[in-house]
């Protein structure tokens, strides 16, 4: 057993922080998240609809929220060592196979699946690399970790957009899946196996936040997590029923993937500066101003300002609403975001379902963006209730 405690000081943290990128890319970035660039292709080489589509994001989200359940009931890191390695291989078969059938209940199967291998990349790797950083006596460096989701998104939106006229939504699900195994390798072989955290590592642990406090920053993440997969899960299509963008829409995705990549960076910046809620309000107010071009304008600059600005502030959201998390729980970081990012999951299941159901029967998805820039709108106000972090 003491093998375990003495293989962590071998990693450097380059290692460790790149393995938890990679995860990000495969789980998150080609598992989940490949499916909002394919989904164009996907309406037209299966005849899927808008409220079908919506559909599948929905199995997406609730594995995801069923993996998140799975997190928070497990106090081990060293258990979760273990289902972070399983939800690895798990976003490489559930990619591949989306390639091998076109059956809708197969599918959603394999959707369900792709969302409980997300958690190995949002929640498992986040708290497995924050804790290793606090055992070494290391700043915290969850910004860099969370670059991962804007690089995944760049990766599956270059990807499928290399692919584009050479294979179908099937034979680009599974050169995905091919391309996944590179990012699986690195994200396994480099990311150690946790040792007990000591009292020396992680220091006093600080008085955690009050009630008022936790339920007010969990029902603002539920409203960011609304915002987030309603553009996530549709803005390509949203904006490819535009003249302008017709055709184009896995560059509109490789967009929001590079303006998140240095997101994080600048919001860690903001937060020095701000407080960690107070940029928090900020990140809301541009999300909600992404939603709310597409309904102004269907024109060039619209789009690309409502794809930047998506990609500037989804990324920072997850990484500072989960930093706060981590800060408050040194001991078990990997816990606490799980049971926070319970509320996230729940608005995931219900926005796309939501959303394109609404699409369908107005034709448009004029109505799902209105309802997320009213319920970010409302975060706003839930975070400005709050007593600011400036820890």
């Amino acid at each position: 057993m003491s093998v375990l405690p003495s293989a962590a000081p071998a990693r450097r943290p380059w290692q460790v922080i790149g393995a938890g990128i990679c995860a990000l890319v495969l789980t998150v970035g080609l598992a989940r998240f490949a499916y909002t660039p394919l989904l164009p292709l996907m309406r037209v080489d299966a005849g899927l609809s808008a409220a079908q589509g919506g559909w599948l994001a929905t199995f997406n989200y609730l594995g995801y929220l069923l993996g998140t359940l799975l997190v928070a009931r497990v106090g081990d890191m060293r258990q979760k060592f273990h289902f972070y390695r399983v939800g690895l291989v798990l976003a490489v078969l559930a990619t591949g196979l989306m390639g091998l059938t076109t059956t809708p209940w197969l599918w959603s199967l394999l959707r369900f699946v792709a969302g409980l291998s997300s958690t190995a990349g949002l929640l498992l790797a986040s708290g497995l690399v924050l804790n290793w950083l606090l055992a070494q006596g290391l700043r915290p460096r969850l910004g860099l970790h969370f670059a991962g989701l804007g690089l995944g998104i760049a990766v599956s939106g270059l990807a499928t957009a290399a692919l584009a006229g050479h294979a179908s939504s099937s034979g680009q699900w599974i050169w995905l899946a091919a391309l996944g195994v590179l990012f699986l390798v690195p994200a396994w072989a480099w990311m150690p196996a946790p040792a007990a955290a000591s009292a020396q590592a992680t220091g006093a642990a600080p008085t955690p936040p009050g009630r008022r406090w936790r339920y007010l920053l969990v029902a603002a993440y539920f409203c960011a997590g609304f915002g987030f997969v309603v553009s996530a899960t549709f803005i390509v299509a949203i904006l490819e029923q535009t003249a302008v963008f017709d055709g184009h829409g896995s560059a509109v995705w490789v967009l929001v993937g590079l303006a998140a990549v240095p997101s994080t960076f600048g919001w860690d910046r903001l937060a020095a500066r701000l407080g960690l809620i107070r940029a928090l309000m900020l990140a809301f107010a541009l999300q909600a101003v992404s939603f709310v071009l597409p309904l102004l304008d269907d024109g060039l600059l619209a789009g690309l300002g409502s794809a930047v600005l998506f990609g500037l502030t989804f990324a920072g959201i997850v990484s500072l609403t989960l930093t706060v998390v981590g800060r408050h729980y040194p001991r078990n970081p990997a816990k606490a975001m799980a049971n926070l990012t319970l509320s996230y999951g729940v608005a995931q299941i219900l926005a796309p379902a939501l959303a394109g159901t609404l699409a369908r029967d107005s034709g448009s998805y004029q109505a799902s963006l209105l309802l997320a820039a009213v319920i970010m709108a409302i975060g706003i106000v839930l975070l400005w209730c709050m007593p600011d972090d400036t820890h």
